[in-house]
């Protein structure tokens, strides 16, 4: 690995834990891209896997009072199955594949909230989010804004909403470093890994963006953390459709 793409690495670590520090989900979106960029499939699922695991664990545990843990016990249970079903199915995405889904899922938040009445605080509906999530984030690397529409009708606050995710998100993040890191260490791919080195760096880096991206959530409100964080994934999709459709258009 040369040193521009480990200090790119570790520079998205930083500010997309910050991001998702804020906004609860952008975070993910935007380090997945930029892992695909540098980094092959398997292992970019795997080395976002961890710093977002690291990064959503801490998150929850700055924010432990405000998490719904009976919401995060459906959602285990549920990521453990679709965990499974994808082990077996032995899907990897191709480059082009991935950066068209990761462009796809931010237009998941323009849905109406009138067509899906989701509220993840029903038990059978924190189960449907941990199942349907942990598979799509399994297919593109991440499903924020599909986890979001589980949230949208809560009457859970800010700080709720942002605790719950990460600690629910530290399943689905287990879920994909199983998924396509126990492959990678069985073959040849563990050479396309990232050094230790890198991570024992990257995951402090991870835990003070989530901190600094903590201190920002204290000055938003819960108006503008909605709207915000729907604008900011959509721009990121977009950007990714285009890549999909360059590296498309080069045969990749």
């Amino acid at each position: 690995m040369t040193l521009p793409i480990a200090i790119f690495i570790l520079a998205s670590a930083f500010a997309t834990a910050a991001l998702s520090g804020v906004f609860g989900m952008a975070g993910g979106l935007v380090l997945m891209g930029a892992l695909a960029l540098v980094l092959p499939v398997s292992a970019a699922f795997v080395t976002h896997g961890i710093l977002q695991l690291v990064a959503n664990g801490w998150r929850a545990i700055l924010h432990r009072r405000h998490v719904r843990w009976d919401i995060v016990g459906w959602y285990a249970l549920a990521s453990l199955i679709a965990g499974v079903l994808v082990s077996l199915a032995a899907f990897t995405p191709s480059k082009p594949f991935l950066f068209l889904m990761l462009g796809l899922v931010p237009w998941l938040t323009w849905l109406p909230t009138g067509w899906l009445r989701l509220d993840a605080a029903r038990p059978p509906q924190a189960f449907a989010s941990g199942f349907l999530v942990t598979g799509l984030n399994l297919m593109a690397g991440v499903a924020g804004p599909l986890l979001d529409i589980f949230f949208v009708r809560t009457e859970l606050t800010r700080h709720a909403i942002v605790a719950t995710k990460a600690a629910t998100q530290v399943f689905a993040h287990l879920a994909k470093i199983v998924v396509y890191g126990a492959p990678l260490m069985v073959g040849a791919g563990s050479a396309d890994m990232p050094p230790w080195w890198l991570f024992a760096l990257a995951i402090p880096l991870s835990m003070a963006g989530t901190w600094c991206g903590g201190l920002i959530l204290e000055r938003v409100s819960d108006v503008n953390f909605k709207r915000w964080t729907r604008w900011i994934v959509t721009a990121v999709g977009v950007l990714y459709l285009i890549q999909a459709a360059q590296l498309l258009a080069g045969g990749a």
